[in-house]
């Protein structure tokens, strides 16, 4: 890795950290062992310090087990360090060249490690490139306004990606693409556990759970990933351009929220 690309990546883990609710981390002379994605989804549940605080960041805090049964959920102080071993990961992957020479920095995700919801869209662009955050530009100024129309903030939920770095040109992700990220997607729904995800446009719902029906015809309805419910919806991007699509959007945050128990605002 040259020297510039490790400055990227040395920044954008420090910014994941801070987004993931990390305090301190361990002076320099404590060496930190970056497991790969894999690692951290395999560890030994055993390796699970107890009463962990995020001062107190290991290795083997880093190599915190992702255990996806009810009964073994990982407590938010482990969720957060397994998440910044993961953001380390990805902001050091060369496995999309094209991406990894182009991008300005990995945007891995940002949010509450202990959501109930996640949400999930298809690519960082130019001004999630430039501050390493997904949804900060046009289309997340809106989502954040269904965000709060639902009642809720941004800092409750957590929001990523189906890719962690900016296609040139805000084109869509290839295949390969999604392919190549897929492992890090996967990492953080384990990690978290969502009992809700909603998927904002078609390259995200397609890429999820593995379906090329058209988001108009997927929207409205539930589907299943693992043991979270899923809902898919037009992408914010597509409301910019259709505001008369708002309304459908609107019609999925009410059924989300329902099915929560809550009642819309």
């Amino acid at each position: 890795m040259t020297d510039i690309n490790f400055q990227r990546a040395a920044l954008q883990l420090l910014r994941d950290c801070q987004s993931a609710g990390l305090t301190h981390l361990p002076p320099p002379s404590e060496s930190l062992a970056v497991p790969a994605p894999s690692e951290v989804l395999q560890a030994a549940p055993e390796t699970i310090p107890e009463n962990v605080h995020e001062q107190d960041i290991s290795n083997e805090t880093l190599e915190a087990v992702v255990n996806t049964t009810p009964e073994n959920t990982l407590p938010p102080e482990n969720r957060v360090a397994a998440l910044a071993a993961l953001s380390a990961s990805v902001s050091q992957c060369e496995r999309c060249q094209e991406l990894a020479e182009t991008r300005t920095q990995a945007v891995f995700g940002v949010g509450n490690p202990d959501a109930k919801v996640m949400f999930i869209g298809e690519a960082p662009g130019a001004d999630e490139d430039k501050q390493g955050e997904p949804f900060v530009g046009r289309a997340g100024q809106l989502l954040t306004k269904i965000i709060e129309a639902c009642g809720w903030t941004r800092e409750e939920i957590y929001i990523c990606n189906i890719l962690r770095c900016r296609p040139p040109d805000n084109r869509n992700p290839t295949d390969e693409e999604a392919n190549n990220c897929r492992e890090y997607l996967d990492g953080q729904i384990s990690i978290i556990e969502p009992d809700y995800i909603v998927c904002w446009g078609s390259v995200a719902a397609k890429n999820l759970l593995n379906q090329e029906t058209p988001i108009g015809r997927m929207r409205g309805k539930f589907f299943e990933y693992g043991r979270a419910k899923v809902i898919c919806t037009y992408h914010p991007s597509y409301l910019l351009r259709n505001p008369a699509a708002k309304k459908p959007v609107w019609e999925d945050m009410k059924l989300l929220l329902n099915d929560m128990g809550l009642t819309p605002p």
